[in-house]
């Protein structure tokens, strides 16, 4: 016991000298707390009933701002990171398109409405009918999608009753081709589209024509060409002469050589269409064509 007592002492002696003399002003001592620290308000303990109610939760955290700025990085490692950007946008992305398919100068074809043929033999003699037929370009006259052409500067003359103040040179007419285009005014022009649609086809039946064969249009001549006769119709644009119509399985009639009861229906239904008809058998003058025009429409004159 005593030994054990004596090497405490000595223990004692070596060790805790140093340490006794040690200056106090140099001890280490903790770090004062920053200033920007704020502690929180300690709540007050609750007592009463509401301490038995309340539970013990810790402190909440103080808000301690930080201070030290992490350090940059360095220029190379950013330069070396691989900087993510959107893909470019399609071109033409966002415009409104007018046509998906580029445009062709062939026009698009329709489908021809059932017709009911009208006029005399109308009833009896129409056909209804569902055919593909060019769309009209935009060539056409007299406000009529159907009566392709051109319009023309007014025609005069030094004979007098001859001329046209409005002209227009027809080409086809609701789809059927003019071997010659006529030059005819739009009153003309629309009686005969009438006729073809009232009375031709629904005269032709199943024989499609595609193609009229024009014998006269405007001229500045007496009629029948008869010396000191009154100026005919065709010098005022009011008339138009049919020497034959074409098929689609490319079949001609003619007026001289195939006058069939087919071609009298078409030429009888046009009395009333038209002012005055004339056609062979009238008056010697029209045995190979037939006339149509549009003069005395209040007294229709027909042959």
């Amino acid at each position: 016991m005593r030994v054990r007592v004596r090497f405490l002492c000595v223990v004692a002696l070596l060790f805790g000298g140093p340490l006794a003399a040690q200056d106090l002003t140099t001890s280490p001592r903790p770090q004062p707390r920053p200033a920007s620290v704020a502690l929180p308000p300690v709540a007050a303990p609750v007592t009463g009933p509401e301490a038995a109610a309340s539970p013990i939760r810790p402190r909440p955290r103080p808000a301690v701002a930080m201070t030290t700025a992490l350090p940059p990085q360095p220029v190379e490692l950013a330069a070396a990171l691989p900087v993510l950007r959107p893909m470019p946008r399609p071109a033409g992305l966002g415009q409104t398109q007018t046509a998906s398919a580029p445009q062709s100068d062939v026009p698009a074809p329709r489908a021809r409405e059932e017709r009911q043929g009208g006029g005399l033999f109308g009833g009896l003699f129409g056909r209804r009918k569902s055919e593909e037929r060019p769309e009209p370009a935009d060539g056409f006259v007299c406000g009529d999608r159907d009566i392709q052409g051109e319009e023309l500067a007014p025609i005069s003359s030094r004979v007098k009753g001859c001329g046209i103040e409005e002209p227009v040179r027809v080409t086809s007419v609701d789809g059927i081709r003019l071997t010659t285009p006529a030059t005819i005014n739009c009153q003309t022009a629309r009686a005969l589209k009438t006729w073809v649609n009232d009375a031709m086809r629904p005269a032709f039946g199943r024989n499609e024509v595609v193609e009229l064969r024009i014998a006269a249009s405007y001229i500045c001549r007496p009629r029948n060409n008869l010396r000191g006769a009154k100026v005919s119709e065709h010098g005022r644009g009011n008339a138009v002469d049919i020497s034959g119509f074409i098929m689609e399985d490319g079949r001609e009639w003619s007026i001289a050589g195939d006058y069939n009861r087919t071609i009298r229906r078409a030429h009888k239904a046009a009395c009333g269409i038209f002012g005055t008809t004339l056609g062979p058998g009238s008056d010697g003058y029209h045995e190979d064509h037939l006339h149509f025009d549009v003069a005395n429409l209040d007294r229709p004159y027909c042959r």
